[in-house]
């Protein structure tokens, strides 16, 4: 799953870069859309993110996620963010819990 975002001025924490609580959403929606893209009903149990480098305002930042490992109860994905020039803006991994959407 890949998918790009801009960094508008609301995004922003520290001055002129993106707040970290928004690239890791970010990161959160595109495993857990990566997941629901085949179809699996599945709620985000753990995510651990690795911020590397800040997102200017005004930008945007790019991100691609994947199915690692899947097992009956649990999918294990990952993440990217890179910025326009290419270079790493965070990574996380997550674990995702099974779940019956249509029950919740």
């Amino acid at each position: 799953m890949a998918g790009r975002f801009f960094v508008k001025q609301d995004h922003q924490g520290p001055p002129g870069v993106a707040h970290g609580g928004v690239i890791a959403a970010a990161l959160d929606e595109a495993m857990a859309l990566a997941v629901h893209a085949e179809g699996i009903g599945a709620w985000t149990r753990s995510l651990r993110l690795e911020l590397s480098a800040p997102a200017a305002v005004g930008t945007f930042v790019h991100v691609e996620a994947r199915i690692d490992v899947r097992s009956e109860r649990r999918l294990e994905t990952s993440a990217e963010a890179t910025g326009d020039g290419g270079e790493r803006v965070a990574a996380a991994t997550a674990t995702f819990v099974r779940r019956d959407l249509d029950s919740v």
